[in-house]
């Protein structure tokens, strides 16, 4: 299913500005949607259900009881100040907290969204359900819950795959290897 939503936020000046925002819950046979939180101006429906269609086969991968989803917004968070962009992600949270949770849809960062705008979210799903629900966002600091390698944490898994793949594929071993990663 697609969750499509209107974020009205209060830019610095005091004017009303309105963005897009979408959560694709594609998948949730293996356990709750799993999925990155992406704010860049050109997301559209089309690029998150793309993604989440991806981020099924990504999880399911894994192992890991997870399903597969994907949302966002065509906020631009580049050149807006920390206030604009917590109050445009407290209303993002106020739009998409009723449809996520712990055995639900759990969110994580992505393009535009790190630890700061993941605290910002975080901090109003608190709000908004009086819960302290620590598995309802990943890629939180530290102080609510968070890993201490989350930043880490795709960068080791692909050396982890790609150490598997050219030893079982090529037989070889990456020490001493170079390579190229692109995306």
């Amino acid at each position: 299913r697609t969750i499509s939503f209107r974020v009205p936020w209060e830019d610095d000046e005091g004017n009303m500005r309105y963005n897009r925002g979408w959560r694709v819950e594609f998948n949730s046979a293996l356990g709750p949607y799993k999925g990155g939180l992406r704010f860049h101006p050109t997301v559209d429906e089309g690029i998150l259900k793309f993604l989440g269609f991806e981020q099924i086969f990504k999880n399911s991968l894994t192992g890991l009881p997870l399903g597969g989803g994907k949302g966002g917004s065509d906020f631009d968070p580049k050149n807006k100040s920390d206030g604009e962009i917590r109050r445009f992600c407290q209303s993002f949270m106020t739009e998409l907290y009723r449809h996520i949770g712990p055995s639900t849809d759990v969110p994580a960062g992505d393009i535009g969204v790190g630890g700061k705008e993941i605290g910002y979210m975080y901090g109003q799903y608190k709000r908004l359900t009086n819960r302290h629900g620590e598995g309802v966002l990943t890629g939180k600091s530290i102080l609510f819950g968070g890993s201490h390698i989350r930043p880490e944490a795709t960068g080791y898994g692909l050396v982890y795959i790609s150490k598997i793949a050219i030893e079982k594929t090529l037989g070889k071993s990456l020490q001493g290897a170079r390579c190229a990663v692109s995306g």
